[in-house]
C-alpha cells in the first residue's frame, strides 16, 4: 500500500511552490518624480505574482509602504526592447502609461545594475518608449505621438476636434481629449490654486464619455511658454505631479493655439519641460527622478 505522504507529494509540492512565491520577502526601491511617488519592484531578479490586493497593501500610506503607483521591471517580451515596463495604480488596476514613472524606471535600472545602456527602450501596454539619462541628471522620455482620434483615446465623440463640449452638471464644459497611451481630459481654468480638483475630479474621471476612465487636468496658461497644472489621476486621486497629464496639457494648449513648441509645466511637485512640434510628431518630456530609500516588503500573512 502506498503511503499518504508519497501519494500526495506532487500536489503538496505544487501548493508549497505557490505559497513560497507569495510569502518570500520582496526587495523594492521607493522613488519619486516631482513628488509623484512609486514603489519600484525588480521582476528580473525576483520572481513573484503581483496581485491587485498586493498593490493596494503596498500603496497604503498607513499600513503599507505608501505610494501613488507601483512600477514593475520585467524582462522584455519584444526583441527590440530592453525591458518590459508595467504600471499599477494604488487601487490595484494596471494602466498603460506613466511619464513620471518612466523617468524613475530609467534611473532604477541603471542604479540597480540591470543595464548600462543609454538610452534604453522599454515596452509598455501602450507601445514602446525610449528613456535617455542626461549628463545633468535629468531624464528625457520620448512619449511617442499623442493620440487625438476619439476612438483610440477612447473618448465618445462623433469626430476629432480641438475642443469638445462635455455635458457636466447641467453645463457644456469646454475640454480637450488626448491620449498619451492613457486617456486625459483637459480643461482650462483661471486660477490653478482654486480649481475644483477634489470636487470635479472624481466625477470627471468616471464620465461616461471616457469608457476607460481618464486623468483630469486643470491647466492655467500663464503665457505661451508656461503653464500651471493640477491633476486628478485615474485610480490614484490628486497627485503632486503627473507626467503624462503634463504632456497632454501641452498638447491641448497647442491645439487651442495658446502655447509654444517648448513649455515649462509647473505642477505642485515641481517643473517639467515638454517639447512638441505638433500633430503627427513625437512629444518629449524632461524632468528629474529621485531615489528615496531601499527596503524589503513582507507579503501579507508573513508579518509578525
Amino acid at each position: 500500500m502506498q503511503s499518504a505522504t508519497t501519494c500526495y507529494t506532487p500536489y503538496m509540492s505544487k501548493i508549497m511552490e505557490q505559497y513560497s512565491a507569495l510569502s518570500q520577502p520582496w526587495t523594492f526601491t521607493k522613488m519619486h518624480g516631482l513628488g509623484n511617488d512609486f514603489v519600484v519592484l525588480d521582476g528580473v531578479r525576483q520572481s513573484f505574482s503581483l496581485r491587485p490586493e498586493d498593490c493596494r497593501r503596498i500603496a497604503d500610506r498607513h499600513f503599507g509602504i505608501g505610494c501613488d503607483q507601483i512600477l514593475l521591471v520585467e524582462p522584455a517580451t519584444d526583441p527590440d526592447c530592453d525591458f518590459r515596463y508595467r504600471i499599477f495604480n494604488a487601487d490595484g488596476s494596471e494602466v498603460n502609461q506613466c511619464g513620471n514613472g518612466a523617468r524613475c524606471f530609467a534611473v532604477f535600472v541603471r542604479r540597480s545594475g540591470l543595464s548600462d545602456k543609454n538610452p534604453i527602450r522599454v515596452e509598455t501596454r501602450a507601445g514602446q518608449m525610449s528613456l535617455h539619462s542626461r549628463p545633468d541628471g535629468l531624464v528625457e522620455v520620448d512619449m511617442g505621438v499623442p493620440i487625438l482620434d476619439p476612438a483610440a483615446i477612447p473618448f465618445r465623440a462623433e469626430a476629432p476636434a480641438k475642443e469638445y463640449a462635455l455635458p457636466f452638471r447641467g453645463q457644456a464644459l469646454p475640454i480637450a481629449a488626448v491620449s498619451m497611451g492613457n486617456p486625459h481630459l483637459l480643461l482650462a481654468v483661471d486660477q490653478c490654486d482654486s480649481a475644483p480638483v477634489a470636487d470635479w475630479g472624481p466625477e470627471l474621471e468616471q464620465h461616461p464619455a471616457f469608457p476607460e476612465r481618464c486623468n483630469v487636468g486643470f491647466l492655467e496658461i500663464q503665457d505661451p511658454a508656461h503653464l500651471r497644472l493640477r491633476t486628478w489621476e485615474r485610480g490614484a486621486g490628486e497627485t503632486l505631479a503627473c507626467g503624462s497629464n503634463a504632456c497632454a496639457a501641452v498638447v491641448a494648449g497647442q491645439l487651442w493655439e495658446r502655447l509654444a513648441d517648448t513649455v515649462q509645466v509647473t505642477l505642485p511637485g515641481g517643473t517639467l519641460e515638454i517639447r512638441w512640434a505638433g500633430p503627427g510628431t513625437p512629444l518629449y518630456m524632461v524632468g528629474p527622478a529621485e531615489v528615496v530609500f531601499d527596503g524589503t516588503w513582507i507579503p501579507e500573512g508573513e508579518k509578525t
